[in-house]
């Protein structure tokens, strides 16, 4: 098995669940890949023993170690990595990650090597599933952080702008606005200019509230032409480095009122820590439903949510593009704003 991408709360709760269903039901022996697709391109790698699926359900981040690195970068990265996994005579190989680790699962399991998907994401992106394991966990450490940002934003009358993790999908900071109470949510699914900003803080101010939270995904992109953010810096699956968005809403929000105006940044904290309740459950849903899969044979399948059931769908239906926050939800965040 292995765990690639970002890390993410839940990730050792999935770990924990297939190592011991598959030992204690199946007999299984696992080989631990190290690093993402790292530790199959490189041969790092261990067998690992039940002691390492033992008292790590609570643990944050991956035993397994993680990184972005991407086969299809490497020279004969595709054709490297069947060669070791016919070298470590593996009979399947389970990948817990987001899009882009998926994504190369995909190709490999179109090569013919076996594979189990299990779909990770804060972000909750991946198609064809309710929920990813990981996104419970952010929405509340991003929730927290508002509910202590309101008090200090109006004691001082202050806007303070929230920055919240989400690419292409604000699911984050929509799920985290209504929770916390933001005043205003703008996310990379909407379009926005900063008037519409300005108009919605003007109309608190005129209905009495000198204060304002802001929350915005990293990925949300103002109408207006020139304020581009992207640096030219690149991931190994073409991803660009984002940030800076809270500060520039911060800026123009205090330049254009007079308000004083602040941004916070939570960034990596949102994916760190101990995974809540339902995100240890869920990841445990997952890692069982993985192991089971591949003793059925069913390759080419990842683990989703759908209602209240864990059930298989298509990696290749959950990776075909990016799922973003339907109209629904964010109405209901709108009702709130201003």
């Amino acid at each position: 098995m292995l765990t690639g991408g970002g890390d993410c709360p839940g990730l050792n709760a999935v770990i924990r669940a297939i190592g011991r269903k598959g030992m204690d039901y199946y007999n299984d022996e696992f080989v631990g890949l190290k690093n993402g697709w790292a530790g199959l391109m490189f041969l790092e790698y261990y067998e690992m023993q039940r002691k390492d699926f033992s008292g790590i359900l609570h643990l944050g981040g991956t035993i397994l170690g993680s990184s972005r690195t991407n086969p299809e970068k490497e020279e004969g990265g595709y054709d490297r990595a069947i060669k070791h996994f016919n070298e470590l005579k593996l009979d399947a190989l389970v990948v817990i990650g987001g899009n882009d680790t998926l994504g190369v699962a995909q190709k490999l399991h179109e090569k013919g090597i076996p594979i189990v998907g299990v779909p990770k994401t804060i972000d909750n992106d991946i198609c064809s599933t309710d929920m990813t394991f990981g996104f419970d966990t952010a929405v509340a450490v991003a929730t927290d952080a508002i509910d202590r940002l309101h008090t200090t934003a109006e004691s001082h009358h202050r806007c303070i702008v929230v920055e919240v993790m989400g690419r292409h999908s604000g699911w984050i900071a929509t799920h985290a606005g209504i929770a916390g109470g933001a005043d205003i949510v703008l996310i990379p699914e909407e379009s926005f200019d900063i008037n519409d900003v300005i108009e919605k803080i003007q109309f608190r101010m005129n209905r009495g509230k000198f204060f304002s939270i802001v929350v915005v995904a990293e990925g949300f992109e103002l109408k207006e032409e020139g304020w581009d953010l992207q640096t030219q810096e690149k991931d190994d699956f073409g991803n660009v480095r984002l940030g800076g968005i809270g500060d520039l809403v911060a800026r123009e929000i205090e330049k254009r009122m007079g308000i004083e105006s602040r941004a916070v940044v939570l960034g990596h904290v949102q994916r760190g820590g101990t995974p809540t309740a339902f995100d240890r459950v869920l990841g445990t849903k997952f890692g069982i439903a993985a192991i089971d899969l591949v003793h059925e044979g069913k390759f080419g399948m990842m683990t989703a949510l759908q209602g209240t059931k864990v059930r298989p769908v298509p990696i290749e239906e959950g990776v075909k593009e990016s799922k973003i926050v339907d109209k629904e939800t964010y109405e209901i965040a709108k009702v709130f704003f201003g």
